[in-house]
């Protein structure tokens, strides 16, 4: 509990069962404000089970999440919606919406449908954040699928929470639409204060864009440290399995891990 005042996202014994198997257990931590934070890991590690217990999309087994001083189950889901927001991993729209459409959704917790001026005032403010206005009256289904995440991530950014948890939002995106994704939520941090929080697997993303780094182990937390800190090729070694050579440059560090 004594994190719970210089940290508003505070998490103590999470536990997570599916069946006999303890996908999470016992994570203890806080998430740092105004700051991007990367859940590291390899698969099966707990990163995206732990992301959705933070935002509220799955109930742990054991343990207590408590957001701004209060227990995250106490919420009601319109007060969250309004502090904390979550994308998913996957996003499937079957109905035709344009960019402008999909953004709109984001304000939804303050208009319930009825969109205001303000309301249309903050989707065009995210749509521009996202650099999307030359997409913002196409249809959502017609775009790639870097230009689709990145109207979902605008979406987000219209929701206007201080916390915002992304779950893999780089999957199966190219490397130009991944360094824009990581830009923008650089840029939130920074030109705005969110406090952001991403599961990611390419590790040297993490490296660069992260204020901080949690790793996971098979359900377990070995590091919540400094990205600096954690981008130490023993200690990367110990999370992976696989060697790393760690290559500094203009003060950031770049993972070798292709031909060791």
């Amino acid at each position: 509990m004594e994190n719970q005042k210089e940290n508003k996202l505070v998490f103590q014994g999470i536990v997570k069962e599916y069946g006999k198997k303890k996908v999470v257990d016992g994570l203890d931590g806080a998430i740092k404000d105004n700051a991007i934070t990367s859940l590291i890991g390899p698969n099966g590690a707990g990163k995206s089970t732990l992301l959705s217990i933070l935002s509220r999309l799955l109930k742990q087994d054991g343990g207590d999440v408590f957001f701004m001083e209060q227990k995250l189950q106490d919420y009601k889901s319109s007060e969250l919606a309004k502090k904390l927001s979550i994308l998913k991993q996957s996003n499937q729209m079957d109905v035709k919406l344009t960019v402008r459409d999909l953004v709109a959704f984001g304000r939804f917790p303050y208009s319930k449908g009825r969109l205001t001026a303000t309301d249309w005032q903050k989707v065009e403010e995210a749509i521009a954040f996202s650099d999307l206005q030359d997409f913002a009256d196409a249809y959502i289904d017609e775009l790639s699928g870097g230009q689709r995440q990145r109207a979902f991530i605008a979406m987000i950014i219209a929701q206007d929470t201080d916390y915002i948890l992304l779950d893999e939002p780089l999957n199966n995106l190219d490397m130009k639409h991944s360094v824009h994704v990581m830009k923008t939520l650089r840029r939130l941090v920074d030109e705005l204060g969110k406090t952001v929080v991403i599961v990611i697997h390419e590790i040297n993303f993490a490296a660069q864009y992260s204020d901080y780094i949690i790793a996971l182990k098979d359900g377990k937390i070995c590091y919540n440290d400094t990205t600096h800190r954690v981008i130490n090729p023993h200690i990367l070694h110990e999370i992976f399995g696989i060697a790393f050579d760690i290559i500094e440059k203009n003060d950031r560090k770049i993972c070798n891990y292709f031909n060791l």
